[in-house]
């Protein structure tokens, strides 16, 4: 898989990231300030203040809106648009194929079975606030699980097996979910799983960001860790094994890292398409194919992509919102064809 511009200029990667920590910590001030009930920047910063110095901000309508609703949410944008875009990144190394995204090995339609289940027939309903996210969870596992199982069974773990295994599993669960609203007599119940499968975080609050940030920091550093593996990796499992890296055993710890961190993501945001897509591709134009430059780019680059995502999609037909993948589609296409023309593009499938 090749993913060099002739000619093209990469930047530096450390101060590439200062840069877009610098830009993500005051797009998420002011983001704070941004929604269905427009606040000044200056109140934001009031609550901001006092809540991070152990009190309470001085207008109690601005504590409640900033930090009980819209602060969780912003950092629940964070961490979903950093993990979709590590895992994207991953992915495509994995698989040696540039238009692998997060969602390929059918977590995400795992998932929607289990919050449709949820939301349907009210299953897990004694979990209070966690029994949307325990089923999606548990339906995002149970398709990792099978999809891992028939790859296994059928001769390994190998790009194409995955790729296909995925697919056909994405396509099985997609149709349980629809089989499961054809048959709802609660059309409210139908419209939320619509909504949920096109995700959104209005449901954020702070219990579920913590086990999110715990994911995600974890993936992180696990892929920090291997950067060298995976370079290895894209070139090639026959590069890789003369190297003396462990095909084998990377590809299912990639497999399992990947899945796991996406079943959590897709379990409190639903499904959010093209992040995971573009993402990686953008960071890999402006610092080069390296992961040790790749990952933190793409991490930082994706939550403050997500961050402004979440903005528009509460602020654009406000009071209303607008399900987070219809934004990020209108956004991601127009990107990700314009990639298409610049950039070079092989892929080497098989069952290497």
């Amino acid at each position: 898989m090749s993913h060099d511009r002739p000619g093209g200029r990469r930047l530096p990667t450390a101060p590439l990231v200062l840069t877009l920590l610098v830009a993500t910590a005051a797009s998420a001030v002011v983001s704070l300030a941004l929604g269905s009930e427009p606040l000044a920047v200056s109140g934001v910063i009031d609550v901001l203040q006092a809540r991070l110095t152990g009190g309470r901000g001085g207008d109690p309508s601005y504590d409640t809106i900033v930090w009980e609703l819209r602060a969780p949410r912003v950092l629940m944008a964070l961490v979903v648009g950093a993990g979709l875009s590590l895992a994207g990144a991953c992915m495509q190394t994995l698989v040696r194929n540039p238009l692998a995204d997060p969602y390929l090995l059918g977590v995400s339609s795992g998932a929607g079975v289990g919050a449709t289940l949820v939301i349907v027939l009210g299953a897990l309903s004694g979990f209070g606030i966690w029994a949307l996210s325990l089923g999606a969870l548990g339906g995002a596992l149970l398709a990792t699980a099978l999809v891992f199982g028939i790859s296994l069974a059928q001769g390994g773990i190998t790009p194409l097996r995955l790729v296909l295994t995925g697919v056909v599993m994405s396509a099985a669960f997609s149709s349980v979910s629809s089989f499961l609203v054809f048959f709802s007599a609660d059309p409210r119940a139908t419209q939320s799983v619509l909504f949920w499968l096109l995700g959104s975080l209005s449901g954020a609050v702070w219990a579920q960001v913590l086990p999110s940030v715990i994911a995600v920091s974890l993936a992180v550093a696990v892929l920090m860790a291997l950067h060298s593996w995976l370079d290895a990796l894209a070139a090639g499992p026959e590069v890789a094994a003369s190297l003396g890296v462990p095909v084998a055993g990377l590809r299912i710890t990639l497999f399992v890292l990947v899945s796991v961190l996406v079943g959590v993501l897709v379990a409190v945001s639903g499904g959010i398409g093209f992040v995971g897509l573009v993402v990686p591709h953008l960071a890999r134009i402006v610092v080069g194919a390296r992961h040790r430059c790749v990952l933190p780019v793409a991490a930082v680059g994706g939550a403050l992509f997500m961050l402004w995502v979440d903005v528009a999609a509460r602020v654009v037909v406000r009071p209303q919102e607008i399900p987070l993948s219809v934004v990020t589609g209108l956004i991601g296409a127009p990107i990700f064809l314009a990639l298409l023309g610049r950039r070079h593009y092989t892929y080497s499938g098989g069952e290497g």
